[in-house]
C-alpha cells in the first residue's frame, strides 16, 4: 500500500458516535485500506446549513493501494451503508466521509477535487488533521495549517469531544 490519504469524518444525526465507529470499522475491514492514525474526536458547529444539531467530526490517516476515485467510491459505499441521504447542501447527515488529500497530489476529476475544496476554511478539518499530522503541507500552499487556523473565525466552534490520549489508532473505537 503506497498511497498516503487524509480522510475527514463527521455525523450529526443519530448516535454519532456509534455511525462514526461503524464508519471505522467498515475502513478497517477493507483489505484496500491501512488505518495508520487517528485524530481525537472533536464536536463542531455546523457550517454552511445553520439550523442542525452539532457534528462530531474526526480525521484519519490510511495507507492504501485504491486509486484516488476508487477510495472515494468506497467512501460514498459506507456512507450509503450507514444510511447517508443528500437532501440538503451542507445540511444534517447521518455520516460524511472525505478525501481530504491523497499523497501529495492535486485532482480534478468530475466527482473529486483533492485537496478537498475549502478544507483551508475549515477548523472542524483543520483541528483535526493538524492533529494526527502537525507537519503536512497542502499541495501548492505555502503557509503551514497552523497559519491557516489561525486566519480561520470561528475556530471556538471546534471543542474536544473525546481525546485520543496518545494511543493507538483503534483506542478512540473500541468498545
Amino acid at each position: 500500500m503506497v498511497n498516503i490519504s487524509y480522510l475527514s469524518i463527521g455525523s450529526n444525526l443519530g448516535d454519532r458516535l456509534v455511525t462514526i465507529q461503524s464508519a471505522f470499522r467498515l475502513l478497517d475491514e477493507n483489505s484496500h485500506i491501512e488505518l495508520v492514525a487517528c485524530s481525537s474526536l472533536y464536536e463542531t458547529d455546523p457550517v454552511g446549513y445553520a439550523d442542525q444539531d452539532c457534528f462530531l467530526n474526526a480525521v484519519f490517516k490510511v495507507k492504501t493501494d485504491l486509486k484516488p476515485e476508487e477510495l472515494l467510491r468506497t467512501c460514498m459505499q459506507i456512507e450509503q451503508e450507514l444510511g447517508r441521504k443528500r437532501e440538503v447542501r451542507w445540511g444534517p447527515r447521518t455520516l460524511d466521509l472525505d478525501i481530504l488529500l491523497y499523497n501529495h497530489e492535486n485532482i480534478e476529476t468530475e466527482i473529486l477535487s483533492v485537496p478537498h475544496p475549502r478544507m483551508q476554511e475549515r477548523a472542524f478539518v483543520l483541528v483535526p488533521l493538524m492533529e494526527v499530522d502537525p507537519d503536512i503541507k497542502l499541495p501548492q500552499m505555502y503557509t503551514p495549517l497552523s497559519g491557516l487556523l489561525e486566519q480561520i473565525p470561528d475556530k471556538e466552534g471546534v471543542r474536544l469531544w473525546k481525546a485520543k490520549n496518545g494511543e493507538g489508532v483503534f483506542a478512540l473505537f473500541e468498545s
